[in-house]
């Protein structure tokens, strides 16, 4: 019965040709070809029913339809079509088909057609009028004795319009919650980017204090002492060891420009490269190494120089040691290390905090240690030397 195949034909293709699912260039192409072989099927039907002298205004009609479907439908792809022209489709195909009911089969691809040329109110009363013409013309094919001829359309129609309003709600929903991901994705990447910025400029920080502030540090205490004695033996003894810790300090200086390891501390094993680190700050220093010396990760490595490096350039400028001993000691799991001074000592709860005019060793060191998951401690008191101990782990966690 044409009453029901073009309300079943509509209902299965409509749906699926709403916006945002994903496939509508093939539905699409689906629909076309669906109309076009539904409307030839028609004019067969039409010609073989009907005399040749109602064929002809009838297919000179079906021609316009035709052809304004195929105009509307190639432009739809690029855009949305001229309002004139696709309120002419509809008018024709409204005359076509309340003239001709047998082209009732090709309302559902109208209808699609419709909602996805046109949106809002347009939407609506172009598919609205495509579902009028349609009961018209079917109620007008059976005599006007048929009353779901001309309810059952209209019914479709509304059935269709609701379930293509929740699919684009639906779709528009999914565009929403995407845009909000993209920009939730775009302000991780900026915050991302900030906390690494951040977290470099420590990097860079803690590299120059440890390296060259504390080596021109010592340098200029030599050179003060040099000028206080001068010219005695050991003033120019001052100036010698001045003058090599500052090649060492523009060796570091390009080293950390270069993004290069400190020249001379990463070719040598462990122990060597942590008395070579001490000694340059504190000639005298001991060295004692306990458990089974074995190589450590690079990263781990480099911390524990810098750790060397800092405590002894603090205990070269504010313990006044007579003795400093470094102790390296590797267990199954972890490296430790221990700087101990029979200094001056201080209060590590009453440190400044970090200023112009120093205050960044200690917390350099703890950054460098606790950022690789060990643990960094201070015990000292004044007139009781200072011990500076660090346990970095060696092996990844279970």
């Amino acid at each position: 019965m044409p009453s029901s195949s073009p309300a079943a034909s509509a209902a299965t293709v409509a749906p699926r040709s709403a916006p945002g699912t994903g496939q509508l260039g093939r539905i699409d192409a689906v629909v076309h070809l669906g109309f076009a072989v539904l409307l030839v099927a028609s004019v067969v039907r039409y010609v073989l029913r009907h005399s040749a002298a109602d064929n002809l205004w009838v297919l000179a009609l079906a021609a316009a339809v035709c052809s304004l479907y195929a105009v509307t439908a190639v432009l739809s792809q690029r855009g949305r079509p001229s309002v004139v022209r696709m309120s002419a489709l509809v008018a024709l195909w409204a005359v076509l088909v309340i003239a001709a009911p047998s082209f009732a089969w090709c309302s559902f691809a109208v209808f699609f057609l419709c909602r996805t040329a046109f949106s809002g109110r347009q939407a609506y009363l172009a598919a609205g009028a495509v579902a009028a013409a349609t009961a018209v013309g079917l109620f007008r094919l059976s005599g006007g004795n048929d009353i779901a001829m001309l309810l059952g359309p209209l019914a479709v129609g509304v059935i269709l319009t609701l379930i293509y309003d929740r699919i684009e709600e639906d779709a528009a929903e999914q565009r929403r919650l995407h845009e909000e991901v993209s920009l939730a994705q775009g302000r991780l990447a900026d915050s991302e980017r900030r906390a690494g910025t951040v977290e470099e400029r420590e990097r860079v920080s803690r590299e120059i204090h440890d390296t060259v502030t504390q080596g021109l540090a010592s340098s200029l205490l030599l050179l003060e002492a040099a000028n206080r004695s001068w010219p005695s033996p050991s003033a120019r003894e001052d100036v010698l060891n001045a003058s090599g810790m500052l090649r060492r300090n523009l060796a570091d200086t390009r080293s950390l420009v270069h993004e290069l390891a400190s020249p001379g501390l990463d070719t040598a094993p462990l122990p060597d490269a942590l008395r070579l680190a001490a000694v340059q700050y504190v000639p005298g220093v001991r060295l004692l190494v306990t458990g089974g010396p074995r190589p450590v990760p690079a990263d781990i490595r480099h911390a524990l120089l810098r750790v060397v490096q800092s405590a002894a350039a603090n205990i070269k400028l504010h313990a006044a040691a007579a003795n400093a001993t470094v102790t390296l000691g590797f267990l199954p799991d972890a490296v430790t290390l221990d700087v101990f001074d029979d200094g001056a000592g201080f209060n590590p709860e009453s440190l400044a905090p970090p200023s112009g005019a120093g205050g960044y060793g200690l917390r350099a060191m703890r950054q460098r240690v606790e950022q690789l998951g060990g643990v960094f401690s201070v015990e000292s008191s004044p007139g009781e030397g200072t011990i500076v101990a660090a346990q970095l782990p060696t092996a990844e966690a279970p």
